[in-house]
């Protein structure tokens, strides 16, 4: 989701900067088209970051028994970005 509006700010500040050519009194759409482009890179990286700390890891333990076979056991844990699993 934060990737998405990252890139949104992003293109619309872009848009601002160098395709729009119309003077609005009180208002520099240069200076607000690098602003949203700033903050569309910041929102870009923040939400790399959080979906990189967003991973699963799983763990596998195989266990042979004489006579008994194969026992598996299988973990999986899940860590989200607040550090609860």
């Amino acid at each position: 989701m934060s990737i998405g509006a990252g890139i949104a700010l992003f293109v619309i500040g872009a848009i601002l900067v160098f395709a729009v050519d119309v003077d609005v009194p009180y208002v520099d759409l240069d200076t607000v088209g690098y602003i949203l482009m700033g903050a569309g890179v910041l929102i870009f990286v923040i939400g790399l970051v959080l979906m990189l700390r967003r991973r699963s890891t799983q763990q596998i333990t195989r266990t042979l028994e004489p006579g008994v076979g194969e026992r598996v056991t299988q973990t999986e844990s899940r860590t989200s970005g607040d550090g609860t699993v």
